[in-house]
């Protein structure tokens, strides 16, 4: 329901934790870990990929097993790469298909619905045959991932009291960053490159069984929580037809009110600039740690990608954590553009110059501090650009729908790759990301035209 002035005037005098209940905590810390174990299926991919298509690709075609390093290797990257893309645009199309839903039949069902498509479909990638087939799951676990983060984002932002909001949804993204860690740590008691760790099963077989076990969430999901009372009474007053050019999770509907249609492009592009940024570049630091080990064991390399791909959900907890605290004090704008500005000059020191575990390990904190910083500003954005009625779809839409361009970032990657290395390019691959790395310029040129939204109220 709408704010009223003396409510929002009493907001800006008391405490952010006025009015806070046990149940509004309930909510932020069911709801993060729905997105928590998401991405911990994420890290566990992420991880996992460059083992699991060495040996599906050999499965589907021995042959490939008398190229040369180099050449194989780069099969692999491309592969993963495109593993990657499915993933993506599997996650636009669910964010699409689902933040219609959570809109329409509720925030709660969606997170239900959405929560068991991920945890089980990243189990079922452990039973892969081929390259195929494991980008089938990809796509499969994307459509899940894509709708969680709109079902949980806009459940917390509906149910806390609007003092609390920012700090609820920075919260809820930065928490994220755990389950980043534990995917990172699994892997260096689950080796993803162990060709023989368990019942005759490759570690990155096992670790992909593990990532089932997310499921078990939806028994407090569903004994627990409850649909927020501003998502009830905006769809009563839709179905009772107060005005009946206005629909409940309507895409069509993001477009035709210049205030949305703004909002929408406004949040698509900066979207962009951090889904490619996160997606083409800074999740490629697995890769980028073999390139600077090469020479190395696997149980060495698998070592020092656990532990320093830790690292750097450490630094994003941290970076989202500082993202929140600058947005709910200085304002939305100055996070995003101080975010973005570090995201450009991290990227291209990090790339450029990490050479060495130790590198590893203190470099990589950096990039997941910058790169992850912006999500944290996407959960507490994007739900305040849009109207009750259309949140779910509106949020989905911008943190989803920019994963369709998002995903030609990976095979960019290793396009250039391939192309700098055909050209006898040194270093092509660090290279690559450097050139990439400008996306991060479309976020800045966004905040033109981006609203500020700190201590306004939720559009109704």
């Amino acid at each position: 329901m709408p704010e009223s002035p003396e409510s929002l005037l009493n907001n800006g005098r008391q405490p952010w934790y006025h009015g806070v209940t046990w149940y509004h905590w309930l909510v932020v810390l069911i709801a993060s870990c729905g997105w928590l174990f998401d991405c911990m299926d994420q890290r566990i991919f992420v991880l996992s990929r460059e083992p699991a298509m060495r040996e599906l690709l050999v499965a589907q075609e021995p042959a490939l097993q008398e190229l040369d390093h180099d050449a194989f290797g780069a099969m692999v990257n491309n592969w993963g790469s495109w593993a990657t893309a499915m993933m993506i645009i599997g996650w636009a199309t669910g964010g699409i298909i689902f933040g219609i839903m959570s809109d329409r039949l509720g925030r709660v069902k969606t997170m239900v619905v959405t929560l068991l498509i991920y945890s089980g479909f990243t189990g079922l990638s452990g039973i892969s045959r081929t390259g195929y087939e494991f980008l089938a799951y990809r796509f499969l676990v994307g459509l899940g991932v894509g709708g969680m983060f709109g079902a949980a984002t806009t459940l917390v932002a509906e149910s806390v009291p609007s003092g609390f909001r920012a700090l609820a949804l920075g919260s809820l993204q930065a928490l994220s960053a755990t389950g980043n860690i534990i995917g990172s740590l699994l892997s260096t008691w689950i080796q993803p490159g162990k060709q023989d760790f368990m019942f005759g099963y490759a570690g990155w077989r096992i670790i992909f069984f593990v990532g089932i076990l997310p499921a078990i969430l939806v028994i407090p999901i569903v004994l627990v929580l409850r649909e927020p009372e501003r998502w009830r009474e905006a769809k009563r007053k839709v179905q009772e037809g107060g005005d009946r050019k206005e629909h409940v999770g309507s895409i069509p509907d993001l477009f035709r009110h210049p205030v949305w249609r703004r909002n929408t492009l406004v949040g698509v592009a900066l979207g962009l600039a951090g889904m490619a940024g996160l997606w083409g570049i800074g999740f490629f630091s697995p890769e980028l740690i073999s390139t600077a080990l090469q020479g190395e064991s696997q149980e060495v390399v698998d070592r020092v990608r656990g532990f320093a791909t830790a690292g750097q959900d450490v630094g994003a907890f941290f970076g989202m954590m500082t993202f929140t605290f600058v947005a709910a004090f200085a304002g939305r704008k100055p996070a995003f553009f101080g975010a973005f500005i570090l995201c450009l000059g991290v990227t291209i020191f990090v790339f450029n110059y990490l050479n060495s575990a130790m590198d590893a390990y203190w470099m990589l904190p950096m990039i997941g501090f910058t790169h992850l910083s912006v999500f944290g500003g996407y959960s507490i954005y994007f739900p305040e650009l849009f109207p009750t009625r259309l949140r779910g779809t509106g949020v989905g839409f911008c943190y989803n729908t920019v994963r369709y361009l998002a995903a030609g970032f990976p095979p960019m990657l290793m396009y250039l790759n391939s192309t700098m290395i055909e050209h006898g390019i040194e270093e092509p691959f660090r290279k690559a990301a450097t050139i990439l790395s400008f996306i991060f310029a479309l976020g800045l040129f966004a905040l033109i035209w981006a609203p500020e939204t700190k201590d306004q109220p939720l559009p109704e």
